[in-house]
């Protein structure tokens, strides 16, 4: 039984359950982020490759860069945008939403892939600075993933299957944004402000750039 840590920005999220990952979970709506211009980064719902969900429907979302919090966000459409960025260090992002069906939907997004350490609950890192290597670690801890699905802004895509390490490896053969997703289901029940759900799922992404 793993217990989640509740993030500052989202206080009343309460969540306590087994996290299933050798299943197979259905692909589901989720967060990435991209760079945009200096300074900025943009946040972005629903599908690389498909249709987009809008992020005003979400609670609170608390994005950091290099463990410091970032508090300049501003609505951009159904986008979000990031600004007063600093450095090279890994941006982060966590929020959540309730689904039409009834499902509550935990987020959790990074952007580059310099950092080796884990921060989010759920988060793969690379296995060294700017590798193409990554391990999937849940409250610090590594664990093996059935499989992780790969797009790119080029529509190129792929999907990962673990090594016997639980590692996965990527190739990456031309420039553009990639992004790395992977959806989890929670074995138990969460409450966000007095609902109860019983349908909990977390997704992770990694995104990063690959210049020509």
């Amino acid at each position: 039984m793993h217990c989640f840590a509740v993030p500052r920005a989202v206080s009343q999220l309460l969540l306590c359950g087994a996290l299933v990952l050798g299943a197979a979970v259905a692909r589901a709506d989720y967060v990435w982020l991209s760079p945009g211009e200096a300074g900025t980064a943009v946040a972005e719902a629903g599908l690389l490759d498909g249709e987009r969900v809008p992020m005003a429907g979400f609670g609170e979302v608390d994005v950091s860069q290099g463990g410091e919090a970032r508090t300049a966000l501003a609505a951009d459409g159904d986008r979000l945008l990031v600004s007063g960025l600093q450095g090279d260090g890994d941006l982060r992002l966590v929020g959540h939403r309730a689904t039409a069906e009834g499902a509550l939907m935990y987020y959790q997004a990074k952007l580059g892939r310099q950092e080796t350490r884990a921060s989010l609950d759920l988060e793969l890192v690379p296995t060294e600075p700017g590798g193409n290597t990554f391990r999937l670690m849940w409250k610090g801890n590594p664990v093996s993933a059935s499989q992780v699905n790969v797009t790119t802004s080029e529509g190129w895509s792929r999907v990962l299957r673990p090594a016997k390490d639980g590692t996965v490896t990527l190739s990456t053969p031309f420039p553009g944004l990639y992004v790395l997703e992977l959806t989890a289901k929670v074995n138990g029940s969460a409450t966000v402000d007095g609902k109860k759900y019983d349908d909990v799922r977390h997704t992770t992404t990694l995104s990063f750039v690959v210049q020509p």
